[in-house]
């Protein structure tokens, strides 16, 4: 059985292109290299022709067609993805506490656990119908269907009812379920990739995945929130000013819910599936085995001991490998809080001035060159450790523990901003604002709530600090995990 899974990350999201899971249990114990080597090459033969001919590889132009798809169906993948990214924006706006924040984001989730379902989604489906399609066009009908339900819905699910505000926990469930889908979505359209397009051009899979996941989050998120707001199509993109912006929440979700449905229907009909190679009768029973044997292997591989601490050091940071990049990732920190403490100080009445700007820009440049730094040297050292006989399923784990290790202090994070903060109420006496019920009551007897300490900077230094010991006492202990060797990590299977 062979999974697709990788990971990305890119603007705070969390995207997984890649995975590879090996079934070693079918394999027999006294078969030669030469019968394997035989072997393989003949299912080569079998993917690279066409009705027992030789298919005729004519380049990237052969396969326009299978590339302007893949790219399709990542762009589709990206605008949920983008959606989510955009809710918090607003519900900000709608002075939405930071704990509800944290709830909010649990929707980011979901790729990063897709591991835990994907061996079901490449192994079960309906041969008549195709193996990729079995999930994918189901998984689509059901992402348009969610956001042509929830076109109706979302407006009255933001707008504030009095002191409630926004429905958090309806919004969370929703884009959290389209987020959900979106990865499945994901997993099989990596799997189709795989067999889409011939061995000498399966390369551009990956790229197809980049460029239309960055595509679709900039359509669902960057483009949407654009359009959306007043203010920027009444400067730029209007001679009349008017209340609202071109396009509503609601507007761009039934347009999406309809292109959904529309290019479903038209994959279901017209696109079919190279199935040479599930026709086959001894393949229903290698992919039902595939299922057990993939989830066999991963708890093997987590109870390694080195597997296993390595797995602990990455949930508590993401910090690898560098001690300078260490030290440069907590003065940003630093640098991030003394810039937002700043910001204030420097805004007029016309806006910010240049050098606030080039300022943030430099910071937020700097911040990319250690983020990416880390994360090259993340996946350098998954794929050295890596098990080359189960390099997939090995390398997935690792990544997903990854993005475990970066998701939960986010969501914890957030939802310590408002505990950690301190309020007084000015104007009303005996009034505290220690709740939103006590907030509400205090500007209700004519008073106001006024920051006197912000959780934020707390937060900013508290990590900071965590960060000097994780690298002080845990730093050591991933330094004998780097001088450990391939056998300490290569995965003793059980027959």
């Amino acid at each position: 059985m062979e999974l697709s899974e990788s990971i990305r990350h890119a603007n705070g999201r969390q995207r997984k292109p890649v995975v590879v899971t090996t079934d070693m249990s079918d394999r027999e114990p006294k078969m030669s290299d030469q019968e394997t080597v035989d072997e393989e090459e003949a299912l080569i033969r079998s993917s690279d022709s066409e009705d027992g001919h030789p298919r005729v590889r004519n380049g990237i132009r052969g396969e326009l067609g299978n590339v302007s798809l893949l790219l399709f169906l990542y762009i589709l993948q990206g605008i949920p993805l983008g959606l989510a990214g955009s809710i918090p924006l607003i519900m900000q706006s709608k002075n939405v506490s930071y704990r509800d924040q944290a709830y909010f984001s649990f929707v980011f989730w979901p790729f990063s656990l897709k591991l835990l379902w994907a061996p079901l989604v490449d192994s079960l489906y309906v041969q008549q119908f195709g193996r990729r399609k079995s999930w994918l066009v189901p998984t689509q009908y059901m992402l348009g269907l969610f956001m042509l339900g929830l076109s109706f819905t979302v407006d009255s699910l933001l707008d504030a009812n009095g002191s409630r505000g926004p429905d958090v926990v309806t919004l969370t469930s929703v884009f959290f379920m389209l987020a959900f889908l979106a990865a499945t979505q994901d997993i099989a359209v990596d799997g189709w990739a795989l067999t889409m397009l011939s061995r000498e051009n399966v390369g551009y899979a990956s790229t197809c995945n980049s460029v239309g996941q960055t595509a679709g989050y900039f359509l669902g998120n960057v483009l949407f929130l654009a359009l959306e707001s007043a203010d920027f199509c009444n400067k730029y993109l209007r001679f009349e000013p008017q209340e609202q912006g071109i396009v509503t929440l609601s507007d761009f979700l039934f347009f999406w819910g309809i292109v959904f449905m529309v290019s479903t229907t038209l994959v279901a009909i017209i696109k079919k599936e190279n199935s040479k190679q599930q026709h086959s009768k001894r393949r229903p029973k290698e992919e039902t085995q595939g299922v057990l044997e993939t989830y066999k292997l991963l708890f093997s591989i987590i109870k390694m001991p080195a597997v296993f601490t390595f797995c602990c050091l990455l949930l508590t940071s993401k910090i690898l490998h560098n001690g300078v990049l260490i030290a440069l990732k907590l003065l940003i920190g630093l640098e991030y809080a003394l810039l937002v403490w700043w910001t204030p100080s420097v805004k007029h009445d016309e806006g910010f001035p240049v050098y606030y700007y080039a300022v943030v820009l430099l910071s937020y440049a700097v911040h990319q060159v250690a983020l990416y730094s880390m994360y090259v040297a993340c996946m350098a050292f998954h794929a050295k450790v890596s098990d080359p006989v189960i390099g997939g399923t090995y390398m997935t784990l690792l990544n997903t523990v990854t993005n475990l290790g970066g998701n939960w202090p986010s969501t914890l994070a957030l939802w310590l901003v408002d505990p950690l903060t301190s309020k007084e109420c000015r104007g009303a006496a005996s009034q505290t604002c220690g709740s939103v019920e006590e907030a509400g009551l205090c500007v209700k007897e004519g008073g106001a709530c006024f920051t006197t300490l912000d959780g934020y900077y707390v937060e900013s230094m508290v990590c900071v600090v965590i960060g000097l010991c994780w690298w002080l006492f845990l730093g050591k202990k991933m330094k004998r995990l780097q001088e450990e060797g391939s056998s300490a990590w290569h995965c003793r299977i059980c027959k």
